[in-house]
């Protein structure tokens, strides 16, 4: 049959369906079906073949119908526009002397009709990239010392109020991080209106509010100081300092990052609890009974009786008085009085990341928060730097490396993945020592998919990119140990490294006269985040 022909047939069922759709409310299910199927049958100038296809024409029509009226019940277009190019470009143009409905139902079908020819091939792609995605994982597996996931993960502590969860050491499974193996990650989640109970430990550390709201007190040597905190908040916390804390949100929970540097042993610190009693376990009750009692000047009998009242842990539930009168006024930070309503600066121990008058990098493609040393005195005790980066669903960053820092970072929200360049790996037990290479491949790709609570560590010199799903935006959290001298050098977009070659080292490194290279490093305009590798597939390069 020509396509002529079946032009006149698709146009005559489709007048049928139109003509009698209105007058069929009676039939008791899917009465317009029925009666599109009772004419196609009664067509006298049909054969049996003719009468079939007509049929099988309507039952199509009545589902992709049904599947419009689906798609216009939640809110998305069904319309279908015009696609020139190609196979489907050749089956839309059949439809141009239609009009209306006719017409949309036409183009509908021939997109139906492309859809259902490329399934198959669709279908064998996607079956081969999770096989090589499957493959890939299987190789991270094996041997990854960059990267840490929930299984790396142990409780510390955990109660009905909350639980601190802790990182093992950075060179658990390999000496690569040794660089770094005087750290320790751990993240504290504290429920709604809870309090954590006075606390110290043997490591100085950097908490991170990543969501939430909460007051901390911290006890020095002659006053207190608390401060109200919130997402956002870098709070630097001495070794040894008692403290407490409250999540004064009734809905939402409290999420705080901690870096610890151990004090006494490397690579593990100690936590010591002097409020409680059975449950966590005081240090005063370590004492002697006898010293206990010339210290505190108080009898055996009610000492006991004292310390074995508290039994539910270290995080407990606070009631709303006592919550707001914890929260209600800062003491010890500049100015006095509620924070914000006082001074701009809530203390001398904390600093919020996203307070600043602008991002270090911003465009529609990403966002980078950045506090130095100058900004926020008490990293320099660190020689850190902390960094907030928020990419674009769909995009990346700049791939770069750091000449001396060493990147600890952790997802806080979003999925995506990285890449990163790196000398072959190998277990710990049989690192050799050749400037860090084995023979064979100079460089090996390490990558890994990111999602919440992953860590991975970026060593100073490593090339390494980030790049956001195309689902939802990653938001990175970021400790840059080593920050003093540090340079960062970007290798593509505006400001790389390799646009500051001189003419004959371009052409010399390259093999290329300096307008190809300056061409190819100066093709993306965009600094710092830019369109994911998806995102670019649809654009013509240079």
């Amino acid at each position: 049959m020509s396509a002529k022909p079946k032009l006149s047939t698709l146009i005559l069922i489709l007048s049928l369906v139109f003509l009698y759709a209105g007058c069929l409310a009676f039939a008791k299910q899917d009465p317009e079906l029925k009666q599109c199927t009772h004419q196609c049958r009664v067509q006298q100038q049909y054969d049996e073949k003719q009468k079939e296809e007509c049929v099988r024409t309507c039952e199509e029509y009545h589902r992709e119908k049904k599947d419009r009226e689906s798609l216009k019940e939640v809110g998305q277009d069904p319309d279908v526009e015009f696609h020139p190019g190609g196979e489907l470009s050749e089956c839309q143009s059949r439809c141009v002397g239609l009009e209306g409905e006719v017409r949309q139902l036409c183009l509908f079908r021939c997109q139906q009709k492309w859809r259902r020819d490329h399934a198959s091939r669709w279908e064998e792609e996607g079956k081969k990239q999770s096989k090589e995605d499957a493959e890939d994982e299987g190789e991270e597996e094996k041997h990854n010392p960059y990267v840490f996931e929930d299984k790396h993960f142990s409780t510390a502590i955990k109660t009905g109020k909350g639980r601190v969860d802790l990182l093992t050491k950075f060179t658990h499974d390999s000496d690569i991080l040794r660089g770094i193996e005087n750290y320790r990650l751990a993240l504290l989640v504290a429920s709604p209106k809870s309090f954590v109970v006075p606390n110290h430990f043997d490591a100085n550390a950097i908490f991170v509010v990543t969501q939430g709201r909460g007051t901390l007190t911290l006890i020095h040597e002659d006053k207190r100081e608390s401060f109200n905190i919130e997402t956002g908040d870098i709070i630097h916390v001495r070794a040894g300092t008692p403290l407490y804390l409250i999540n004064r949100d009734d809905n939402e929970k409290l999420f705080i990052v901690k870096l610890l540097q151990p004090i006494n042993q490397p690579d593990h610190y100690e936590v010591f609890y002097g409020a409680g009693g059975a449950k966590p376990e005081s240090f005063y009750e370590t004492f002697s009974t006898e010293i206990l009692e010339a210290a505190l000047k108080t009898s055996r009998d009610k000492l006991e009786r004292f310390f074995d009242k508290q039994g539910k842990g270290p995080f407990l539930e606070a009631s709303r008085e006592q919550i707001e009168a914890m929260s209600s006024h800062e003491e010890g930070s500049k100015g006095g009085g509620l924070w914000p309503f006082g001074s701009e600066s809530k203390s001398k121990s904390a600093f919020n990341l996203f307070r600043k008058r602008e991002p270090s990098h911003c465009n529609r493609y990403g966002q980078l928060f950045e506090v130095e040393e100058d900004e926020f005195k008490r990293l320099k005790d660190f020689d850190l730097r902390v960094s907030y980066a928020n990419i674009t669903k769909g995009c990346m960053s700049a791939p770069f490396y750091n000449s001396r820092a060493i990147k600890i970072a952790i997802v806080v929200k979003g999925e995506g993945y990285f890449e990163m360049v790196s000398p072959p790996v190998s277990p710990k037990s049989s690192q050799e020592d050749s400037g860090g290479r084995k023979s064979g491949s100079r460089y090996q790709k390490i990558s890994s998919r990111l999602r919440s609570d992953t860590v991975f560590v970026v060593p100073a010199g490593h090339p390494f990119v980030t790049v956001a799903s195309r689902n939802n935006n990653l938001e990175i959290l970021c400790f840059e140990v080593n920050i003093e001298n540090n340079v960062r050098y970007l290798l593509a977009g505006e400001g790389n490294y390799v646009q500051q070659f001189e003419k004959e080292a371009k052409e010399l490194a390259f093999k290329s006269k300096e307008e190809e290279v300056d061409r190819i490093f100066g093709n993306q305009d965009e600094e710092f985040f830019f369109p994911g590798p998806r995102q670019q597939r649809g654009r013509d390069y240079e």
